[in-house]
């Protein structure tokens, strides 16, 4: 409880090195980033192949746990023009490549592409393959809220190639799923989930928060007991994350003295890890557990397993083309992100005009720190020599692990450093110390969650 104390700090999930607050918009600009996606396509296209993320923002209703960046409306009439600004945003990128593009992985998510129907995703989908192959081995995944993703929208997905779902559950308790307003039985998570399987998906995915407000150990270990009897192939045990001064009036309908604090937030990891161990799941990464036949397992075990802005996924691709409001792009050596205003990002794509508003070119330094944390984050371990730290950028970083040796949560070694055991709950802590720009910056307000 102890190390719980020390270690609870505002942390990074570290989705990206360097983090959003921390990237230099002044060296940043849309024709560079165009240069840097050129150079990373032409040798990813080949090799590899290149991901896409797909944002489609709109909910009918706002859950007030969440972090994303949505739109909340029932009026179903905003997905046909999202969806041509959609294709004409996919447009200026294939004109860009000239090469035609070789998809390794697709990702829609929101908000809720749920939301949108079965008839608008054919649309979307079926367009952009148009202009693109989809590589025999593609990853295609969507994310889908339980209370609206019908059999159409599997069925049709499924027949456009998706063979991953990942469905937001959270919590089952009804005072919990109350009070974040996401009502939704499990029976109806039951039966999706049997459709799905019946159809032929291969990968289905909970989310699942902890730390939520009303949540205590009996309610989690009675929300894992459930999961249990479903099976999903993958679960992701989110770190639910408290940021009203972010969020605003979402996170502002329930208090502090709601949430499970330190300690008992700690708890109910531990619970779930020891739950998931129990019943099979192997610890993947961070926040994450897989069966063995997944092939999330796969890749952690053999050690190809990726991160991103998606999160973790099966392949390395060096290019990730963000489309929609909000989205982020990345080329390895630069990240770009969109206009967040629907109708603004929508203006500029349907103006013929890249609708990227902020980014951060890469400098070498960034770069090497950006491998060292990938590797801990993906494989919970990392190395150098002297050639990979000519900069001897890792002095620092070695330093401020001292204190976490000494804890027990790291091994350093000549020219590596390991994760132990007792260490991998703290991996956001322990990838700090590879963070050169905040170190040099520390933030004057909370700019992250809390890392446990």
């Amino acid at each position: 409880m102890q190390l719980i104390r020390k270690y609870n700090t505002a942390a990074p999930r570290y989705t990206s090195y360097p983090t959003v607050p921390y990237w230099d918009e002044s060296t940043f600009n849309i024709d560079t980033w165009k240069q840097t996606l050129l150079q990373s396509f032409r040798v990813s296209n080949e090799k590899e192949g290149i991901s896409i993320y797909i944002h489609l923002p709109y909910c009918e209703q706002l859950c007030t746990y969440c972090g994303c960046n949505k739109h909340i409306t029932v009026n179903h009439a905003v997905e046909a023009p999202y969806i041509q600004s959609l294709l004409n945003e996919w447009e200026l990128y294939v004109r860009l490549f000239k090469d035609r593009p070789r998809i390794r992985e697709i990702h829609l998510g929101g908000g809720t592409p749920t939301f949108f129907s079965p008839e608008s995703l054919h649309q979307l989908l079926s367009r952009l393959y148009l202009d693109a192959d989809l590589l025999p081995d593609a990853t295609l995944s969507f994310e889908g809220h339980p209370n609206n993703t019908t059999t159409a929208h599997m069925l049709t997905l499924y027949n456009l190639g998706f063979r991953r779902m990942s469905l937001g559950i959270q919590d089952f308790d009804i005072r919990v799923q109350d009070i974040i307003n996401r009502i939704q039985p499990y029976e109806t998570v039951e039966r999706v989930t049997a459709a799905a399987r019946e159809i032929g998906y291969t990968s289905i995915n909970y989310d699942l928060v902890y730390g939520l407000p009303l949540q205590t150990i009996q309610s989690v270990r009675d929300t894992i007991s459930k999961v249990m009897q479903l099976k999903p192939d993958r679960i992701s045990f989110y770190s639910y994350a408290h940021v009203p001064w972010v969020k605003g009036v979402g996170q502002r309908r329930y208090s502090e003295e709601d949430l499970p604090k330190d300690e008992e937030k700690r708890a109910l990891y531990e619970l779930g890890k020891t739950m998931f161990a129990e019943n099979g799941y192997t610890e993947i990464g961070m926040d994450h557990f897989a069966l063995p036949h997944d092939s999330l397992f796969h890749s952690f075990r053999e050690g190809s397993l990726h991160r991103n802005f998606m999160g973790y996924t099966d392949h390395h691709t060096s290019v990730m083309i963000g489309l929609g409001a909000s989205s982020i792009g990345d080329s390895w050596y630069a990240y770009a992100q969109n206009e967040k205003r629907i109708a603004v990002w929508q203006q500029l794509v349907n103006n013929g005009e890249f609708p990227v508003v902020r980014g951060h070119i890469l400098d070498r330094e960034d770069l090497q720190l950006r491998r060292h944390i990938h590797q801990l984050m993906c494989g919970f371990s990392t190395s150098w020599n002297d050639e990979t730290d000519k900069d001897n950028v890792i002095a620092d970083c070695l330093e401020r692990l001292g204190e976490l040796e000494k804890d027990g949560l790291v091994d350093i070694q000549s020219g590596s450093v390991s994760v132990t055991e007792r260490g991998r709950p703290f991996i956001r802590n322990i990838c700090m110390a590879f963070d050169a720009r905040l170190w040099k910056k520390l933030p004057q307000s909370q700019l992250f969650s809390s890392a446990i």
